[in-house]
């Protein structure tokens, strides 16, 4: 039973030997010099051969390694390349097994890194210098070949654990036997078994005693070289901010003026409405990837206006100087007439008003793989995936209608103005500031329900009250109508087409956005931008709002091209950048525009215009002379705490606070969502699929009744066809048959649109308490 002690397979080492590889029927096995190194066996008819003829290799980062009796074994890369290799005993075989489980285990992780790197390689910032990729190289070295050992560690845990199971069971045996011929057997295999243990074993001991070495003798140096490498990243960053910032300014001063980034002075666009068709081609492309943006030439420049403008407005008592702050000494006279009228909000805070909550339960940290939902969904309609709550937040889509009026005080001032162009700015401003509050908001609104809706009463603390329902599931559309006892009114249907592309999902509003003034009859229309959810598998989600909008003033033909540009790396511009001109009938430009969405917007009045120098491609720039820019609107910071809880903004935390008096209906009275909100999410998952059948059951039983409403007694006997052409006709003209309890459809004579209209009878009934024509949707 003696035998010399043959060399341990150790982790990440060649390993060379014989072994018999089969050929053919005719030929059988043949002995064959086999050599594994770097993840790759190859073999060679003697070893005098390997310095020039290799007969075949197989890579075992995609082989498969299978074990057939005390001697052979089998190695297949799936169907292309087949090893049948048989060792010289037991042993000699499981050295060939635990090398080549070894080596297929670094094999498969080294192709992993190999992949992470090519797809980040990208994002890393160039280093400067040799000093720094040393160190770099040397940290990724030192993180790879720890990795590895901790790889090898696992790799001979479970060798152990299948060779000592394999021993205790040999052990177990030979107890059982009774003294004959048999127990020489046993005990060779015994004996066996106990060497391929602690081969195992040895290499299981090097491996340890190779990672306990390595973490010893590099843990403060890792540490002192990561950070370096953070301060020299963070050193570049600053030189990269400074260089762009001393780029830009030399421009500036070359040129004299600021650069704004737009196609306002085509004459064509003066004429398009809604969302113009090429900022939202590239988004309904489901063949297109999303790439970051290439910045635009520039067709605009501003420049200072002439000082006899600034002297001129000085002595100009209008509303619109007085609004747009000309100069440093000019009056604002809304804040004196909101300081002299009596409904003003400052005279209704004498009055007690509820006090709303300012936080909520802070979000529960569960793991959900999100690849393992996404993967089958791609290319689907995001309405039609079933999504846990995990990606949610404790909000509906009708919630989230509502937070378009967080900065409503934008209409009161537009309400207020006597100019029309002056009110367009308004409007225009209280357009981009319904996306503030969507920066950092990752979560998916829950999909409201059919008949489904939300009030959202603040006519004592802030004027106004809104409404929205759930007028139609497929597709989903909700209607909104809005009032102020300030003299506007809004009022929007809105349906989310949308599309989950794998690295990214858009999300396409359809639908109108019409405001109405009282005072002027003013009437306006736009649409809603592609917002883009980026980074869906890996990474950190975040958000980016592309595409144009037109602001149409319908009554007088006044325009605002608004224009929010896509996120770029390459664009010196500001990120999240929006700019827009505001004209009249004839294009002419009055207003200028700029800002982001997700801070604040400033607009100054245009004194002249005139075509300016020819810009990259050619085309003739329009420079307008501005006076000094003001400030129309402002985000509102964020309450304490905004990150645990979904990045809610004040009004955000609000919309789902229980109230009483609202309908059965209200989105606040959706168990899901509110055990969402609570942390419950495995009973909010529950209670989510239970409600997304019973509305389905509902759907169901609706179409039935509608077969049975439009069939005669006589159509009835007509038989199974005629039901069946009845039900398709039905269902093609009404995909819901459901009629909206608080809407109807009417076509609008000043905008040429279709849209729900808020018919009226919902805040009667809440004042007397009659809910009883309401469904039972929860």
């Amino acid at each position: 039973m003696s035998e010399s002690k043959p060399p341990t397979p150790t982790p990440g080492d060649t390993y060379k030997g014989w072994l018999f590889k089969w050929t053919n029927y005719i030929k059988g096995y043949q002995r064959r010099w086999f050599v594994l190194s770097n993840g790759l066996l190859s073999y060679y008819r003697t070893q005098a051969e390997m310095g020039h003829t290799c007969r075949g290799t197989i890579n075992l980062a995609t082989a498969n390694i299978a074990v057939e009796d005390s001697c052979n074994f089998v190695i297949s890369n799936g169907g292309a390349q087949t090893y049948h290799l048989k060792a010289s005993s037991e042993v000699e075989r499981q050295r060939w097994i635990t090398a080549l489980e070894l080596a297929k285990a670094k094999a498969v992780r080294m192709q992993a890194e190999s992949d992470d790197s090519g797809d980040e390689c990208p994002a890393m910032p160039p280093t400067s210098g040799q000093g720094g990729g040393g160190r770099n190289s040397e940290v990724q070295s030192t993180l790879r070949t720890l990795g590895s050992k901790v790889e090898d560690l696992t790799t001979c845990n479970d060798l152990i654990v299948k060779h000592g199971s394999a021993l205790q069971r040999s052990l177990s045996e030979l107890e059982g036997l009774r003294v004959g011929g048999d127990m020489g057997e046993k005990i060779r295999q015994v004996t066996e078994r106990a060497t391929l243990f602690r081969i195992t074993s040895n290499a299981m001991i090097n491996a340890c005693r190779d990672f306990l070495s390595l973490a010893q003798n590099h843990s403060k140096r890792w540490q002192k070289a990561l950070q370096a490498e953070r301060d020299q990243r963070i050193r570049l960053e600053e030189t990269l901010e400074q260089l762009a910032k001393q780029h830009n300014h030399l421009e500036r001063a070359f040129r004299g003026a600021t650069v704004l980034p737009s196609s306002f002075s085509n004459p064509a666009l003066a004429n398009k409405g809604g969302v113009s068709g090429k900022g939202d081609a590239s988004d309904e492309d489901d063949d297109n990837e999303f790439f970051d943006a290439m910045e635009d030439p520039a067709e605009f420049i501003t420049v200072p206006a002439d000082p006899k403008y600034h002297r001129r407005s000085g002595s100009n008592v209008s509303g619109i100087s007085s609004e747009t702050g000309m100069d440093d000494q000019s009056v604002n006279f809304d804040e004196l007439s909101l300081a002299s009228n009596p409904d003003s909000p400052q005279s209704l805070e004498l009055e007690p008003v509820r006090q709303r909550r300012t936080r909520i339960p802070d979000k529960p940290n569960y793991y959900l793989n999100l690849w393992s939902i996404m993967k089958n969904c791609i290319g689907k309609e995001l309405s039609k995936i079933p999504m846990p709550v995990n990606f949610n937040e404790p909000l509906s889509m009708l919630q989230r209608l509502s937070e378009d009026l967080e900065y409503y005080e934008l209409l009161d001032k537009a309400a207020k103005c006597q100019s029309s162009l002056e009110q367009m700015c308004y409007v225009a401003a209280f357009t981009v500031s319904s996306y503030s509050t969507t920066v950092h908001r990752t979560g998916k609104p829950f999909n409201p329900l059919l008949g489904e809706t939300f009030e959202l009463d603040r006519l004592r603390e802030c004027g106004y009250r809104s409404l929205c329902e759930q007028v139609s599931h497929h597709p989903p559309a909700a209607a909104h109508h809005a009032a102020s006892e300030k003299g506007w009114s809004l009022r929007q249907e809105i349906t989310l087409a949308s599309k989950f592309r794998g690295k990214y999902l858009s999300i396409m509003p359809l639908g109108s956005i019409q405001c109405l003034f009282e005072k002027s009859n003013n009437h306006y229309s736009w649409k809603k931008v592609t917002t883009t959810v980026h980074n869906i598998i890996v990474g950190k989600l975040w958000i980016d709002q592309s595409g144009e909008i037109d602001v149409v003033n319908h009554r007088t033909g006044d325009r605002c091209h608004l224009k929010f540009a896509p996120y770029s790396y390459f664009s010196r511009d500001v990120p999240r950048k929006v700019t827009g001109v505001v004209t009249d009938k004839d294009g002419k430009a009055h207003y200028v525009l700029s800002g982001t969405w997700d801070e604040k917007m400033e607009f100054s009045r245009v004194m002249q215009s005139s075509k300016g120098e020819n810009g990259t491609e050619g085309k003739q720039r329009t420079v307008y002379q501005t006076l000094k820019a003001k400030e129309i609107w402002k985000k509102n910071p964020l309450p304490e705490g905004a990150e645990n809880m979904y990045y809610f903004s004040s009004l955000a935390l609000t919309l789902n606070e229980p109230e009483e008096g609202i309908a059965p209906t209200d989105s606040r009275r959706r168990p899901d969502q509110r055990l969402m909100e609570d942390g419950r999410w495995d009973e909010a998952n529950a209670e989510k699929q239970r409600l997304e059948e019973k509305q389905r059951t509902a759907r169901r039983e609706r179409e039935r009744e509608a077969v049975k409403a439009v069939n005669s007694p006589e159509e009835a006997d007509a038989g199974e066809a005629g039901t069946q052409a009845s039900e398709v006709s039905d269902e093609s003209a009404h995909p819901d048959n459901y009629q909206a309890l608080w809407f109807e459809k009417l076509d609008d004579p000043v905008s040429g649109e279709t849209l729900h209209v808020y018919k009226g009878g919902y805040w009667e009934a809440k004042d007397q308490g009659n809910w009883d024509m309401c469904p039972d949707i929860f």
